[in-house]
């Protein structure tokens, strides 16, 4: 049986996020999607990593876009791994779930960002299996630009209904937005629009029952377990 949901960074309940192992994890759930987060380091190499600095996860100082892939490459993730590129995550998940690539971009943060990974992604033949999101709509309006079949997603804290023109123009399949904002008439538009909407992220079994609710939500979580539970009781 799959699971229908994204699952957050892999598996960051039980193993470190954004690592292979909380990949594995989650393909080894069962889910039908998975979400990962993208930088460049120095010498220009996508590597995936959430934060734009390293101290959180692993026993190194500086920025991501300040280290080299081999002094990335030294660390220690949570003292048991280390992070991984783009394309050694792309090999472990190639035909086993959709692939939801965060670009972390932020303005001219990460120059060349966007052909880098869809380079990556179509070196792997894996375009068909992956779609694009940010919080950074240039970011995303320039993906489009280089690439025409990707999948897109927009991300926003709340709800907006500019985000609904946004989408229509870069021919956005997914919208992310923070659960607390989500409505029916949402709901409704996402539908009448053929729009995935992502509620991010919920992890309470309670909360779930929005999703339960709502079939055409496709819910984002970090408790994997929890929301197995709850979509095998609907």
């Amino acid at each position: 049986m799959t699971i229908r949901g994204v699952a957050h960074r892999g598996y960051p309940a039980k193993f470190p996020e954004n690592t292979l192992s909380s990949f594995r994890a989650a393909c080894e759930l069962a889910f039908t999607h998975l979400e990962l987060d993208v930088q460049l380091t120095k010498d220009g190499v996508p590597v995936v990593f959430h934060d734009t600095s390293v101290e959180r996860m692993t026993d190194g100082t500086g920025r991501i876009k300040d280290l080299t892939l081999k002094e990335i490459k030294e660390l220690s993730v949570k003292g048991i791994e280390r992070i991984p590129t783009l394309e050694e995550a792309l090999d472990l998940l190639k035909d086993r779930l959709i692939v939801d690539i965060e670009l972390k971009q932020a303005g001219d943060l990460y120059p060349g960002l966007e052909k880098t990974v869809l380079d990556t992604l179509k070196k792997k033949d894996m375009i068909e299996q992956s779609f694009l999101a940010s919080f950074d709509h240039y970011s995303l309006a320039k993906a489009r630009e280089l690439n025409d079949k990707i999948g897109l997603g927009i991300i926003n804290h709340g709800s907006s209904p500019a985000l609904f023109p946004l989408a229509k123009e870069l021919n956005c399949e997914y919208m992310s937005i923070r659960y607390e904002f989500i409505t029916d008439e949402i709901i409704a538009k996402c539908e009448a629009e053929n729009i995935i909407m992502i509620p991010y992220t919920i992890d309470d079994e309670k909360d779930m029952q929005l999703v339960v609710k709502n079939p055409s939500l496709l819910i984002c979580t970090n408790e994997l377990e929890h929301w197995i539970k709850v979509y095998k009781q609907q």
